[in-house]
């Protein structure tokens, strides 16, 4: 699933064609790319029909695009949200349908001219909706892109990812060494911290030097701290190199693969040595899903170590 990184590159690369653009036209060729909108594909076409994009805007793993200049969408924006195989591509207008493509909107931009925005799926996990936007409890903008104090109803129970000038550090302390479960369930857990998935929440755990089953309140606070500061690392540094792509699903808005997945140093790395021990890399099953992590550098505390919340 794309992860913050994959989301975020989407995001920029949809901003100087998107916003201040007039939506001339939108075909919806697959309804279940709207199971999260309300009202059908007639009623997505028509509100998105004529309307103008203001900003685009990310909360996480979450792309929302406000809808301005006209009364019947005022407060409203499409959110969207690529699932597991997800893209958000830009294309010329007029060009040809692309393979597993759900949505089509047709724009034109004050400064490029006519654009399509193509919503391609091959999974159908995948959504785009148009949404009521609700104020921000904290009243500080609603993510990445957007000055405005506002976030997408469907978005508004996703956490702040680390990455967001509002994030409270300690805030996410408190939340994760307040819980029973395994710190890699709480890097999952979106109400907590957004934007981390298990690709990323590996890295982390291995740069950490914390294994992902140590149960979360027996990570002392100092380590936590450590954990925050390599969760934003490793997140930086897959953004700058356009994200993590293993197959052709994982693109940009042009179609183009990251290539952080160079720079992996424990999640998919089975069998191979450590980077910086040199130990084999370990994956076990965990959540329907895998960890990747190394046994030596990465060792859960005994338990006469770790005390449990009060």
């Amino acid at each position: 699933m794309p992860e913050l990184p994959e989301v975020e590159v989407v995001r920029a690369g949809l901003e100087p064609a998107v916003v201040g653009a007039r939506i001339a036209g939108v075909s919806v060729f697959d309804e279940r790319a709207l199971t999260r909108h309300t009202g059908g594909a007639a009623s997505f076409e028509e509100l998105l029909t004529g309307a103008t994009i203001g900003v685009a805007a990310r909360r996480g793993k979450f792309l929302w695009l406000p809808l301005v200049d006209d009364p019947r969408v005022h407060g409203r924006a499409i959110v969207g949200h690529l699932g597991m195989s997800g893209q958000l591509l830009l294309r010329p207008a007029g060009a040809p349908r692309e393979r597993h493509e759900r949505v089509r909107l047709e724009i034109t931009h004050p400064v490029h001219g006519e654009l399509a925005v193509v919503f391609a799926d091959q999974r159908t996990f995948g959504s785009l909706a148009v949404d009521h936007l609700v104020a921000t409890p904290d009243t500080a903008a609603g993510g990445w892109g957007t000055d405005a104090p506002f976030v997408p109803s469907q978005v508004a129970h996703i956490a702040r990812d680390p990455l967001d000038a509002a994030f409270s550090d300690a805030r996410f302390s408190r939340a994760v060494r307040a819980k029973r479960s395994a710190v890699k369930r709480v890097l999952l857990d979106q109400t907590v911290i957004s934007g981390v998935g298990n690709i990323y929440a590996d890295e982390a755990l291995w740069a950490a030097r914390i294994h992902p089953e140590t149960p979360a309140f027996g990570v002392p606070a100092r380590a936590v701290t450590r954990l925050l500061a390599e969760i934003r690392a490793v997140l930086l540094k897959a953004l700058a190199e356009g994200g993590t792509s293993f197959d052709a699903q994982y693109v940009n808005v042009n179609g183009q693969a990251g290539y952080f997945a160079h720079s992996l140093n424990a999640y998919g790395r089975e069998g191979q040595p450590c980077p910086r021990c040199g130990r084999p890399i370990v994956r076990a099953a965990f959540m329907n899903r895998s960890s990747h992590y190394c046994p030596r550098c990465q060792q859960v505390p005994p338990p006469r170590a770790i005390a449990a919340p009060s």
